[in-house]
């Protein structure tokens, strides 16, 4: 018993022995990470130390290295510590399930960190070549088509780029990967449904790339859309903002701009002509006109110079149509100097020539009305009172035999009295005697 229990003893004994060393092993494991995860802090934060000391010194010799620095500062920073955080796991941790799983956070936490960079760094850099093509000046053709195409650039990378970020986060997960090869070996099938389910989109998107690069509309150009006057605001992979001239926000589809009609007004150019017409009296002068327009033309730098015209294009209703054609730099600039011209002749006409004022005229001449009207009815001549069917005994027998057409029209006359039937009864033989011959008379 004594042997037994002396043999229990220490087994006991060379439990807790073996105990406390995997203590101790774990311990000291711990300790290592904590070690390793202090060096690798201290080495990002050195390397941030040198980063900064590298840019601050590259932004006295560049300009668009301090606005790239305030860009990329923050994520940069981020992902040089959570990586080090996650150098120092994977290669001082003990293997437990809970080292796994901050490994794991660790590993999307840098692929996320990461691609925030890479899009930092893209869009900085679309940013900086957009600037070389301002739209502010007179003729911006040309930079209006490079500012289109590298916007939708721009948001298409910064898509792919997020889509492999996504794609590379959820490709570290074991499940994930499974997943990935057996939607790779029914691709033909999925893409077939997705391409049916997302038609419309698809379609949108095809169509963002066509008139990206074919140059049918750019970034700041003037439509006409649905009716509406506006500037093109923004061309996105989907859809296209036409900014409305009263600030109002028109989101169209981008298949419109590829399946129906629409008008573009600075396709070619920014330069626009624009009329302005006027109804005014016969009595106007055209070439006193044409001289107040080129005054008023000469007087504002709303003209370019190009084209100023003042014709007459109609001229019937009891009206002239004056019709005056001037041009603009812009659209705006056109719409304020149509205005401005149609505000000064107005002022013109009212000011100095009165007589070119719209009127309508009527003449009133009174002058013999009486006496045609009594020479053209005079009361003695019967024939100037008949009528059809009733005035005269001729038009009461018309009324008759309208009403009974079957009637003798001689005993119809009798029955209207003596005299119309002595007037309308056929003259009889007058009765003569005969005597016999030999006996006189």
């Amino acid at each position: 018993m004594q042997v037994t229990a002396l043999a229990a003893a220490l087994s006991a004994v060379t439990v807790d022995d073996e105990l406390i060393e995997i203590a101790e092993v774990e311990l000291r494991s711990w300790i290592e990470l904590l070690i390793v995860a202090g060096i690798s802090v201290g080495v990002a934060l050195l390397l941030m130390i040198v980063v900064e000391l590298v840019l601050r010194l590259l932004a006295t010799r560049h300009a668009w290295v301090s606005p790239f620095a305030r860009e990329a500062r923050a994520p940069l920073r981020f992902l040089l510590l959570v990586a080090a955080l996650w150098v120092a796991i994977d290669l001082a941790a003990p293997p437990t399930p809970i080292s796994g799983v901050v490994e794991r956070v660790l590993t999307v936490a840098t692929i996320g960190l990461f691609t925030w960079l890479v899009v930092e760094v893209v869009d900085f850099a679309f940013v900086s070549a957009l600037t070389r093509y301002p739209t502010d000046v007179a003729n911006n053709r040309v930079a209006r088509r490079a500012r289109t195409q590298l916007e939708f650039l721009q948001r298409l990378s910064v898509v792919v780029i997020i889509v492999v970020g996504v794609s590379a986060a959820l490709l570290t997960f074991p499940q994930m990967q499974a997943v990935g090869a057996s939607l790779l070996a029914s691709a033909g099938l999925a893409s077939i449904v997705a391409g049916l389910a997302a038609q419309s989109t698809l379609a949108n998107v095809f169509a963002g790339f066509q008139i990206t690069f074919n140059d049918a509309i750019r970034v700041d150009d003037i439509v006409i859309v649905e009716g509406e006057w506006g500037r093109i605001e923004e061309i996105t992979l989907t859809y296209v903002v036409v900014r409305i001239w009263d600030d109002r926000r028109l989101v169209v589809p981008s298949t419109h701009f590829t399946t129906q009609a629409f008008e573009n007004w600075t396709r070619t150019g920014s330069e626009l002509l624009g009329s302005v017409e006027l109804d005014l009296d016969w009595r106007v002068s055209p070439a006193a006109m044409r001289e107040r327009l080129a005054t008023v033309l000469d007087g504002t730098t709303l003209w370019d110079r190009r084209v100023s015209v003042l014709q007459v294009s109609d001229a019937v209703g009891g009206l002239v149509r004056v019709r005056i054609l001037v041009s603009a730099a812009d659209a705006g600039m056109l719409f304020d100097l149509r205005n401005y011209v149609r505000e000064e002749l107005v002022e013109w006409v009212q000011l100095e020539s009165p007589a070119s004022m719209p009127r309508t005229r009527v003449i009133m001449d009174d002058s013999g009305t009486a006496a045609d009207t009594s020479a053209a009815v005079d009361p003695a001549d019967e024939s100037a009172r008949q009528q059809l069917f009733s005035g005269t005994p001729e038009a009461e027998q018309r009324a008759q035999q309208m009403m009974a057409p079957s009637a003798d029209p001689v005993s119809s006359s009798e029955s209207a009295g003596p005299e119309p039937a002595a007037r309308y009864r056929a003259p009889r033989p007058r009765a003569e005697s005969v005597r016999p011959a030999g006996r006189g008379g």
